[in-house]
């Protein structure tokens, strides 16, 4: 095993268990992407069998029929082989974890992710077999949970979770706030760190908000209309809570002067944004204008009709940057509480 030093005597991690978890969060957005369009187009069912595809061993379904056939063949079966793909790299995750980390509980948070991805693949199988909308909806919220446990493993993999690292980052911006003039030339005292409660909120209201977009998304036909329009009007009304959060979390990210902390608080807030114009643009392509936009041009002409492509990727894009904020809110908590975890109890057994 390699030692887990550099020549200058900072703690370094593993290289693989590193490379192989940032290329898990690279490949489960794009997951999420194409499981959004799955449901987007209603492609769902598309493929009757599992885990197979219409008999033939999911790795060998022939290429020319897949790449070649009906739309919603391709991003079903798609689908499913992009979930396989994160499949065998959460394999080699816990490979490379066992056989080169030496922080146990490394190991058994790479454990955690290959039983997380094997359950996605379960849900998403029993989906099929039990033709079942319920499933459809737990489903689409516990993938962005597999995303955020991905985020995870990146972060305590990374270079940034070591302890000269985390400091180096606390000296640094101890030297901004000298240069200000706020703390007496040559002190060499830290910068508080923000509460560790404030991205766990963030995280909470993100998952919520993804649970009311599943239940609006996957809306059973015995569903009220009453209780339709009660969880539309919250999901709006959380959306916007959200927002104004991101700007108080930003404020206090930025007072400690951690660019590792302010930086991923200034993207939630353009992310959030971003999420409420594409949930403003999700309505109108599923349900038409708002009654405050009818007077504008063109809008009384509006009419339902099966989704094309722009309209397809608004919709699924709103989903996806549902999950993209999810993910960020939990890389601002992990690394807030390395930051405590490190400042405040320096003989921490979490290494």
């Amino acid at each position: 095993m390699s030692s887990p030093y550099d020549p200058t005597g900072e703690e370094v991690s593993p290289v693989w268990p590193r490379r192989l978890a940032r290329t898990l969060v690279v490949l489960v957005w794009p997951l999420i992407w194409v499981g959004g369009l799955v449901t987007t187009y209603d492609a769902g069912m598309s493929v009757p069998d599992w885990p197979g595809t219409y008999g033939y061993n999911l790795l060998l379904y022939p290429l020319s029929t897949w790449l070649l056939g009906p739309f919603d063949l391709f991003i079903e079966h798609g689908h499913r082989l992009l979930g396989a793909l994160v499949g065998f790299v959460a394999i080699g995750f816990l490979v490379a974890t066992w056989r080169s980390e030496p922080r146990r509980w490394v190991t058994v948070l790479a454990v955690v992710v290959l039983l997380a991805v094997i359950g996605q693949g379960v849900l998403g199988g029993l989906r099929v077999t039990m033709s079942a909308r319920v499933l459809a909806m737990v489903h689409g919220c516990t993938g962005p949970l597999f995303f955020a446990l991905c985020v995870i493993a990146a972060c305590v993999t990374g270079p940034r979770w070591s302890r000269e690292r985390v400091l180096a980052a606390a000296t640094d911006s101890d030297a901004s706030v000298n240069k200000t003039g706020d703390e007496e030339p040559g002190t060499t005292s830290v910068p508080p760190s923000p509460r560790r409660f404030w991205p766990f909120v963030l995280f909470g209201l993100a998952y919520v908000q993804l649970i009311l977009g599943a239940i609006l998304r996957h809306a059973l036909p015995s569903a009220s209309p009453t209780g339709f329009a009660h969880t539309v009007t919250t999901h709006v009304s959380v959306a916007f809570l959200l927002w104004v959060l991101t700007v108080v979390v930003y404020w206090r990210m930025r007072r400690c002067g951690d660019l590792t902390l302010s930086r991923p608080a200034a993207g939630l807030i353009c992310f959030v944004g971003i999420q409420i114009l594409l949930g403003i643009g999700t309505w109108i392509v599923n349900y038409g204008y708002p009654t405050f936009l009818q007077s504008f041009p063109g809008s009384d002409s509006y009419l339902l009709r099966s989704k094309g492509l722009i309209d397809a990727w608004i919709v699924t894009g709103h989903v996806a940057t549902g999950s993209l904020i999810l993910a960020v809110s939990t890389l601002l908590a992990v690394r807030l509480w390395r930051r405590h975890a490190v400042l405040n109890h320096p003989n921490s057994l979490i290494k």
